[in-house]
């Protein structure tokens, strides 16, 4: 990846909705999508993450959790909202949003359209530091 100097690790958090974008996020990994060909993995480590995930609802149930992950995560570190659920602005967070993935259900492909983009803002941010 020409934009970042090593592979994004993204840790994603589905919220409690139709489950619609959750399930096109977890497709992007599958080989019928290949997310890892443009250099991403996953991680269930948020001190290991770089790119936050989030899809669904953002609600009073799991704000706390979000936020919470977001916190662990080390510096720099990307936010990632897919779906119309998780709201306009910062996903109704405490948490700033680096990019914002519409559609409901997000498809796929607009998925990795937007974990490119936060890769690429993820790039800029270390250039910063």
């Amino acid at each position: 990846m020409p934009y970042i100097n090593k592979s994004p690790w993204v840790i994603h958090y589905g919220g409690s909705g139709c489950g619609g974008c959750d399930d096109r996020a977890k497709a992007c990994f599958s080989p019928a999508y290949g997310i890892k060909k443009h250099g991403f993995s996953c991680t269930q480590n948020p001190k290991h993450a770089d790119v936050f995930l989030v899809t669904g609802p953002v609600n009073e149930r799991n704000e706390d959790a979000i936020k919470q992950i977001y916190e662990q995560m080390a510096e720099p570190k990307v936010v990632v909202a897919v779906g119309e659920c998780t709201g306009s602005g910062d996903a109704g967070l405490d948490v700033p949003v680096d990019v914002r993935v519409t559609g409901c259900a997000a498809k796929p492909e607009a998925i990795i359209e937007g974990l490119i983009k936060g890769a690429e803002v993820l790039g800029a941010k270390n250039r910063k530091s």
